[in-house]
This record gives structure tokens, C-alpha cells and sequence, in this order.
């Protein structure tokens, strides 16, 4: 059951978090998204290691629209170089499946 995917993005703000959110669901790449922090990540960054307060948004799609939810993603994120990653849901409650197909572009 790879037809679904769940997708994660971090940004620095709430607001931008909700902005990216707002988008995507608007234009029916997800039929949810959960924004979920603040958490604090510690990555590498133009050679050092840096820790930041971030807010972490998890999205709720299909694999079919990867490319549009990425384009809109980007279009949207504050980052250079936004993480986004796609998990394939391997399974998931049925009528949960159903209810996100019904909400997501066809």
C-alpha cells in the first residue's frame, strides 16, 4: 500500500508552518496536516553544527502528487534547502485511506 505517503517539512515559525499547511491543503496535494512543536533539531550547516527551535509539519497525501506538494512546498518555505521527505504509508485504516482519497486532487 504504497499509494500513500506521509510527508515532513520543518520550518522556524509557527506562522510559516501554517502558511506551508494552509497551502497544500488549500490546493488539495493533502487532505491533512498536523503542525507539530516547537521541537529543536541539531543538524550541520555551512560547516558547523547548529541547534534550532523549529515546528515541524506533517502531511497527509498521495504518491501521484509528490512533484506539485514538493513545487508547493518549496514555493513556500523560508529555507535554502528545506528538509522534505515522503514516508510510504505501508498500511493504515481503511476508512482513514477512503476519507483522504476522497479530499485529495484526483
Amino acid at each position: 500500500m504504497t499509494e500513500y505517503v506521509q510527508i515532513t517539512t520543518t520550518t522556524g515559525t509557527q506562522a510559516d508552518a501554517q502558511a506551508i499547511t494552509n497551502v497544500v491543503v488549500e490546493k488539495r496535494l493533502a487532505g491533512c496536516t498536523q503542525i507539530i512543536g516547537p521541537i529543536t533539531s541539531t543538524y550541520w550547516w555551512q560547516d558547523k553544527i547548529e541547534t534550532a527551535e523549529e515546528w515541524l509539519c506533517v502531511i497527509k497525501s498521495r504518491q501521484t502528487l509528490w512533484e506539485a506538494l514538493e513545487k508547493a512546498i518549496l514555493q513556500a518555505h523560508p529555507y535554502d534547502v528545506p528538509e522534505i521527505l515522503a514516508i510510504p504509508v505501508t498500511e493504515g485504516y481503511k476508512g482513514y485511506l477512503e476519507w483522504l482519497d476522497g479530499e485529495l486532487r484526483k
